[in-house]
């Protein structure tokens, strides 16, 4: 490999620079949310169920473009807390999961924190950077039914 395919590399890939920048903005709302016993993930997970309605956790994990082990991991964690329930199982696992009264509660105890992590956000992308963000990932279908 020489050296000019090295430096292409470092100094063009988009998939790290998007790693990059997806890293710091978990962090700086995991942050904002840390007094809330929740993370950004888990947040988003149930707002998106809360959007989508009560669904199997495959299709929470296609619209948020997730792992089937990442969503199974974090529907067990929603549904020891309380956040959701499974409205239906068999011997292969959780059928349909929804979003319960308390998971509602939770959202919306979190919202001053994440408003501010919000606004964060947005200064450290500048309003250009965010907007660009907001277009890319209506144009990849989220949220659902843009």
């Amino acid at each position: 490999m020489s050296s000019s395919s090295v430096e292409e590399i470092v100094t063009d890939c988009l998939a790290v620079r998007v790693r990059l920048i997806g890293r710091a903005l978990t962090s700086l709302y995991d942050s904002a949310l840390g007094g809330h016993d929740v993370t950004i993930a888990q947040v988003n997970l149930l707002a998106a169920l809360g959007m989508v309605g009560p669904c199997a956790p495959s299709q929470l994990g296609e619209v948020l473009q997730l792992e089937r082990s990442t969503v199974s991991r974090n529907v067990n964690l929603l549904l020891n807390h309380g956040w959701i329930e499974a409205l239906s199982s068999d011997a292969k696992g959780i059928r349909e999961v929804e979003l319960t009264r308390a998971g509602r509660a939770k959202i919306e105890s979190v919202m001053p924190q994440w408003r501010q992590a919000q606004r964060q956000a947005t200064e450290l992308l500048g309003t250009a950077g965010a907007n660009a963000i907001q277009a890319i990932a209506s144009n990849m279908g989220y949220p659902p039914g843009s």
